[in-house]
């Protein structure tokens, strides 16, 4: 009896599973999704970079917040720079995507010069200016990306070939991975090449040259990382971290120690141990390893559900578009932002050998959160340029949201015309206008009754019908000797004529 009333009501569907199918089916979920995953990140970074950097701040500055009041002004502006990526039309983030590009490509060349480029921590790819300092390499990622879908978008409309498809990306990739090679700064090289790697593969590369430049990529790998003596020291204690626990084998082991302090709920906030000096590098590239120790592995899986969640709204964001620039580059950064933060967290649990990659949005680095503060803003109008949702906005349903930060509403997408639309276009363009009628030559009236009178084959009955019934002076009598004229008598007319 209860269950048929709760049929009758509609009580029986309101699960919770049906209720989180409803809230994800709304037209503005994956915006909110989308902004939601990037302030949690931005928040709980701050506050672990203010933990895991007071103890290093007070023996170099001093005070405790120097690293944290950095990290804390370099937000504030990626902040800004999200809101104007809602704020820009796609138009003019794909106008304006090659001049960026080569824009970056000459800061890396100028940022290799002695006395304009400043070396730091063995690498030589900063502009420092006063108390603040720039990295170009990430500025190139974000512009390289952006570019990149903008061409593959561009050409895959017209079907290209696969030279149109590798050139000029791929040269162009080889030149920006060059010089920054030559930095050297391995960490952001392998950081582009997922880029690469990524809208190749989302741009549809064939599975057989994709493959091998994975492998070309790969062997590439190797051969750098056996070429300099830390980066293959590195290597060896990662197939062997006994070897040399006090030195190239110091940093990965005392990451382990302080995952393994952190047990289940952590030590506390504030409360890490391996923060005073045991860990190097605790706030920038082994920050979750602070994380583990003090949220323990409650706070560290909430931080891989995140990125994981970030996972799935970015790929469900490029199913939805319709524009294929938005696809690409949606999934172009969720593949690059999530590779990127699992790549950080495999080298600080032991299953990857280390190579200096950053934890998006939570390690220390004013230029790295920036940018992938941008990235998060323009994944976010790609979410307000779903069909649905761009329906939505205009129909007035612009939710709490949208009213508070005043966005403009996002145009529909258009798709553009294929290569042979000029071809159409011109013969269009020969067709008589539709307020003319073509002139035909006069025809004889003699020579009416001599030819057979050709009828449409979906002649119709009104004024405009292929018949001609219904005109002034139409005559059936005569029209009808007239065909029997030209072709012959029925069978059954036979002998009926004298």
């Amino acid at each position: 009896m209860r269950i048929e009333t709760e049929r009758r009501t509609g009580r029986a569907d309101r699960g919770p599973r049906t209720r989180i199918g409803a809230w994800l089916a709304r037209p503005l979920t994956s915006f909110h999704l989308v902004v939601t995953i990037a302030m949690l990140l931005t928040v709980l970074g701050l506050v672990m970079v203010l933990s895991s950097s007071s103890v290093a701040s007070v023996a170099q500055d001093g005070s405790a917040y120097g690293t944290f009041v950095s990290q804390l002004i370099f937000l504030a502006g990626g902040l800004v720079i999200f809101y104007v990526a809602l704020m820009i039309p796609i138009r003019v983030v794909r106008e304006w995507s090659l001049p960026a590009f080569a824009v970056t490509v000459v800061m890396l060349v100028l940022v290799l010069i002695p006395g304009i480029g400043t070396r730091s921590q063995g690498t030589r790819g900063w502009f420092v200016i006063g108390p603040f300092s720039l990295q170009p390499s990430e500025l190139a990622k974000i512009a390289f990306s952006v570019w990149g879908a903008h061409l593959l978008a561009t050409r895959r409309r017209d079907n290209p070939s696969l030279k149109e498809m590798l050139t000029p990306l791929v040269p162009a990739a080889m030149i920006v991975l060059a010089l920054i090679v030559l930095q050297p700064d391995y960490g952001t090289a392998f950081s582009l090449a997922i880029i690469l790697l990524a809208l190749l593969w989302f741009a549809g590369l064939p599975l057989k040259i994709f493959f091998a430049i994975l492998g070309a990529g790969a062997v590439a790998a190797v051969t750098l990382a056996m070429t300099a003596g830390y980066r293959s020291a590195r290597v060896r204690a990662f197939f062997d971290p006994e070897a040399d626990p006090q030195g190239s084998g110091y940093q990965a082991r005392q990451a382990k120690y302080a995952l393994a302090d952190g047990s289940l709920f952590g030590e506390g906030l504030g409360q890490s141990r391996a923060k005073w000096s045991y860990l190097p590098n605790a706030h920038n590239d082994f920050i979750f390893a602070i994380i583990g120790e003090e949220l323990g592995f409650i706070g560290a899986g909430a931080v891989i559900g995140l990125f994981g969640l970030f996972v799935y709204t970015g790929l469900r964001i490029a199913r939805r578009s319709v524009d294929p620039f938005l696809q690409l580059l949606t999934a172009t950064a969720t593949a690059w932002i999530t590779g990127q933060a699992f790549i950080n967290i495999g080298y600080v649990v032991g299953v990857l050998p280390v190579t200096g990659l950053q934890l998006p949005l939570v390690s220390a680095g004013g230029t790295s959160a920036a940018t992938t503060l941008l990235m998060f803003g323009l994944v976010a109008s790609a979410a307000r340029h779903e069909p649905e949702a761009v329906a939505a906005l205009h129909g007035g349903q612009d939710g709490r949201l949208s009213r508070l930060l005043r966005l403009p509403k996002p145009a529909p997408y258009i798709p553009p015309r294929r290569r042979g639309a000029a071809v159409v276009r011109k013969a269009q363009s020969t067709r008589v206008p539709p307020g003319r009628r073509e002139r035909t030559p006069r025809r004889d009236p003699r020579a009416v009754h001599d030819e057979p009178r050709k009828r449409s084959p979906k002649a119709g009955t009104g004024r405009r019908g292929g018949d001609n019934r219904g005109r002034r002076g139409h005559d059936p009598a005569s029209e009808r000797r007239r065909e029997t004229r030209s072709r012959g008598p029925r069978p059954g007319e036979r002998g009926m004529r004298k």
